[in-house]
């Protein structure tokens, strides 16, 4: 292919797959298939690798870019990003019909929008020219936070706006993230021995809080628009007409919305969507409603920090009360010990619940439960039952506290208290000190084929294999025939082979996957590949000192410790040993080299004028050279921005080449 039938292909590539995003995420369009769509932009990914010239900052698939952050940088907005007062009753709607009444003439007539109060976080989008510029958090509504490259990663935000456009446009919109992904996400959090996120507002703007975009991008987050607060060209007179144009310029806008042309209408709309909520893949906490006549708002005005012309109605929660029959504990795959409350099956927020974890011993001490507890409980975002207040009242004198088991309820080895967390932010987690324990085992297992990709071997095909004596841990998977499985009940030939082929087919594994695999405690995919862009092979991460580890950037000193304990116990090492002599092949781990850039260590500070720092990271990458966060004796450049941190002045002292960013052109484009 020829550079200039790359250019045609590459134009009409990404007009395609732009247009399948507006359909699938915006028209709802069930004809357009994640396959279809994935082909294309592989073969889009494949051909900017191939002509990197030709590569542009805002293609489709070019969402997730840049090294982490080591802080988010403030941002002002231009217009305040406003809070909502709040109505918990429509008696209190009628109230506020009455008070805006009095604030226009006689003759104003009104109608209403209602949409969906969408349960996630608040963010503004800026667009110049149709290109996102900048994505920010509503922070205090005056300062918020750039989370631009953040936002770039969730697939229904618009990178460039649909024609045609406004040279500069502001959009307000619900970052969200869906029921769904919420409990994939805390069945992961479980096995790692993580904290169970408690809803899906609270996962939302954690993601999005995540200094390194790739975390972010793999929550999967959604994203809503709801309003333009600045446009450059077109006026739209009403709020509905204004949701038609973000469609238009290609954002998701829920489909939940209805003019009302009076109060009535606009009850039996709030009574609608709170009978069928529920169901909605999103959790969503009320309905916001609007003058929808928007040359009214001057006249109306902001009072405080909330509009008169707008007003959220905020359903109740569901809860429910029940008693605590038993607290258990639960072992991880971490060897965390975590605390359940079992009660008398109880029906809240449309479905039967008789457990909730109780996370931690910290949560059970702050609500003082006990077994025997009457107890209230609620659907966390709709979906996750947790215990929010005990009845304290009720209690008989019967109820027993509970007290954190001193052995392994699984393998009766001694539990070790530890606390996590720095400084004000601790808390105490209790840990099976076993290593051997078959409950982190069989947590282990799962957590190894999901690394390897074998997704042919769930949690339950995992158990009967090791209840049957096929395997003891994870390497023994390796070992297996087909005539090992097929004379098992409720599996045929058929699904023996897949197993096994399945099997075969993932042998080889990359070193950041092979890492990651090993389920090291706090050692998550993003440090694996830290590690293994480190060390380079797995001998030398083997026999790396802990001052190697420390010395690794991205790495905190609570990481590296969990990284090189991991290696200094000699069954991981005899399991490691096991697996490739069971025929685990570990693909040979290659560093990007060459370059004119290649061997320097640069550090950027400052903004700069002729692209983001972002870009100039990426830049320097695909040059063969590093860019790091934190400037030392080993820095070759910082480059120098307008309004420079303290990293200018600590290159000064220790002698590091400083370049303006004239400079740093120059030596890019040798």
């Amino acid at each position: 292919m020829t550079k200039a039938e790359a250019q045609k292909r590459l134009e009409k590539l990404t007009s395609e797959i732009e247009d399948m995003r507006y359909r699938y995420h915006v028209l709802d369009d069930p004809k357009i298939t994640d396959d279809v769509y994935d082909s294309l932009s592989r073969e889009l990914r494949e051909i900017e690798n191939q002509f990197p010239e030709l590569a542009d900052p805002d293609s489709p698939v070019n969402r997730v870019g840049g090294k982490p952050l080591d802080k988010f940088v403030k941002v002002e907005h231009q217009l305040p990003m406003l809070s909502l007062q709040d109505a918990f009753g429509f008696e209190e709607v009628e109230a506020w019909e009455k008070r805006i009444k009095k604030l226009l003439p006689d003759t104003s007539k009104l109608e209403y929008f209602c949409e969906l109060k969408l349960d996630g976080l608040a963010v503004s989008l800026i667009y110049e020219n149709g290109k996102l510029v900048r994505g920010a958090t509503r922070g205090d509504g005056k300062i918020g936070e750039d989370i631009t490259q953040n936002l770039r990663t969730i697939e229904s935000i618009p990178l460039k706006l649909r024609a045609p456009f406004p040279k500069l446009v502001e959009v307000r919109g619900e970052a969200v993230l869906s029921k769904k992904r919420l409990l994939e996400l805390n069945r992961i959090q479980e096995k790692d021995g993580k904290t169970l996120f408690a809803n899906t507002r609270n996962a939302a703007a954690g993601s999005l809080r995540q200094l390194d975009p790739k975390l972010s991008a793999s929550r999967k987050l959604d994203f809503f628009a709801y309003d333009i607060v600045r446009i450059d060209g077109a006026d739209p007179k009403m709020h509905s007409e204004e949701h038609q144009l973000l469609r238009k310029l290609g954002f998701k806008v829920d489909r939940h919305e209805q003019v009302c042309k009076s109060l009535k209408e606009m009850e039996s709309y709030i009574k609608e969507i709170e009978e069928v909520r529920k169901k909605f893949p999103y959790g969503t906490d009320g309905v916001v409603i609007s003058v929808n006549d928007q040359t009214l708002y001057e006249r109306l005005g902001v009072i405080g920090k909330a509009p008169r012309y707008m007003l959220a109605y905020k359903y109740p929660a569901e809860k429910a009360t029940t008693q605590v029959l038993d607290i258990t504990v639960n072992v991880g795959r971490t060897g965390v010990l975590t605390p359940v409350a079992h009660f008398s099956p109880t029906l809240v927020a449309g479905s039967t619940v008789s457990k909730a974890t109780l996370h931690n011993m910290d949560q059970i001490e702050r609500l003082d439960v006990r077994i025997g507890d009457t107890v209230v409980i609620q659907k966390a975002g709709d979906v996750i039952p947790e215990v929010v207040e005990v009845l304290v009242k009720l209690r008989t004198g019967k109820e027993k506290k509970f007290k954190m088991p001193e052995v392994c309820p699984v393998c009766g080895r001694k539990v070790e208290k530890r606390t996590i967390g720095e400084k004000n932010d601790t808390s105490a987690a209790y840990y099976c000190s076993n290593p051997d324990c078959p409950a982190k085992n069989q947590r282990g297992m799962e957590h190894f084929v999901n690394a390897f990709e074998i997704y042919t071997i769930g949690p339950k095909v995992l158990a009967r294999f090791k209840d049957e004596g096929l395997i003891s841990d994870a390497a023994d998977l390796f070992t297996l025939k087909t005539g090992d499985i097929d004379n098992l009940e409720r599996f045929g030939e058929k699904s023996a082979e897949n197993i096994i082929n399945s099997i075969q087919d993932h042998r080889k594994i990359s070193l950041p996957r092979f890492i990651y695999s090993l389920g090291i405690n706090n050692v998550g995919e993003v440090t694996a590949d830290d590690l293994a862009d480190y060390f380079g092979s797995l001998e030398k991460l083997i026999g790396a000192s802990r001052d190697e580890f420390d010395k690794i950037e991205n790495i905190g000193p609570i990481v590296s410790k969990s990284a090189y304990d991991y290696f200094q116990h000699k069954e991981n090492i005899r399991y490691i040993k096991k697996l490739v002599n069971n025929g685990v092949e570990i693909l040979a781990y290659r560093k990007k080299v060459g370059g004119k850039l290649s061997g320097k260590t640069f550090v950027i500070t400052g903004t700069l004028d002729s692209m983001s720092r972002d870009e100039a990271k990426l830049l320097i990458k695909n040059l063969g050279g590093k860019a790091t966060e934190s400037v030392s004796k080993q820095t070759d450049y910082v480059v120098v921005g307008s309004e420079p941190g303290s990293k200018a002045d600590k290159a000064e002292k220790l002698g590091v080449k400083i370049l303006d960013e004239k400079e740093f052109l120059q030596m890019i484009n040798k």
